[in-house]
Order: C-alpha cells, then sequence, then structure tokens
C-alpha cells in the first residue's frame, strides 16, 4: 500500500517520472489531504471548491490531475452509480476502506474488510505487481429503498 503523501513525496516521485510538482498539482494535493474522512469529490467538485477558494484551475487540468494520482496511486478513484467517478486519498492500513452503495439513492456507507486487502496484496505478490489500491465496491439496495418499493 502506498503511505499519505505530503508535497515533497509527490514532488521526488513526479520528478523520477520526469513530471513537475505543478502550483495546481500541489494545490489539489492538499484539498485531498484536508478533506474530512468520508468525503469524496468528483472533478466536478473540486472545481467548484476551488472556485470559491479563488483558485483559477482549469476543469481540464482538474481531469488530468486527478488522473494522474489515482495512477500514481495518490487518490483512489471510486465509481460510485452517479454516473461519474469520484475520488479520495488513498489512506494506508488501518484506514483502508470499501464502500456499500444503493444503486437507487446513492446513498454510500464505509467498511473495512481486512480479508479483501489481504487476497488482493496477495494476487499482486504472486504476480510481481506493487500494490497500489484495493477497494471492494458493493452495489445493492438500501433498507429504506427497499420499503419503498414494497407493495402496501
Amino acid at each position: 500500500m502506498s503511505s499519505v503523501y505530503s508535497a515533497s513525496s509527490l514532488k521526488a516521485e513526479l520528478n523520477e517520472r520526469g513530471w513537475r510538482l505543478t502550483p495546481q498539482r500541489e494545490t489539489i494535493l492538499h484539498i485531498f489531504q484536508n478533506l474530512p474522512q468520508g468525503e469524496h469529490l468528483s472533478a466536478e467538485d473540486l472545481h467548484a471548491r476551488l472556485v470559491e477558494e479563488g483558485e483559477s484551475i482549469s476543469l481540464s487540468t482538474i481531469y488530468r490531475t486527478l488522473k494522474l494520482m489515482a495512477r500514481m496511486g495518490i487518490l483512489r478513484e471510486l465509481e460510485l452509480g452517479e454516473g461519474h467517478k469520484h475520488y479520495e486519498i488513498n489512506q494506508p492500513y488501518p484506514h483502508h476502506h470499501h464502500h456499500l452503495i444503493c444503486v437507487r439513492c446513492n446513498a454510500t456507507i464505509e467498511f473495512k474488510n481486512d480479508a479483501v486487502l489481504k487476497a488482493g496484496a496477495k494476487v499482486a505478490q504472486k504476480e510481481g505487481y506493487h500494490l497500489l489500491d484495493c477497494q471492494m465496491t458493493i452495489h445493492a439496495i438500501c433498507p429504506k429503498c427497499q420499503r419503498s418499493l414494497m407493495p402496501v
């Protein structure tokens, strides 16, 4: 698992790959590092937050940066059933978690399951891969939506 990134560790890793730590990348990293636990942002959510804070980072730069940080294992890319991806900081164990999502109302519950992480790590190691992230997303119907589906 990756560790929580600082600006200096991100800069070092970007430099290794021939990229720079731009002020925009550092600003985006800072936003994700300071998100309350359990909060996820889409590119559009992030753009709105940056505009609110007086930052002028284009939506296309945000999309590219989110994709890059997800490929590097800094951010987790999540499919939360809303038709667009959300992102969160990729926390190391023991903060690693998975998602249970209602397909009707998009209510999302985070849960921990060490067996999922251990199975992912074992498969990655066996195949010679370096594990960046292992996530399980369960799509279901929450109790509230089940009740609304029942005949009266």
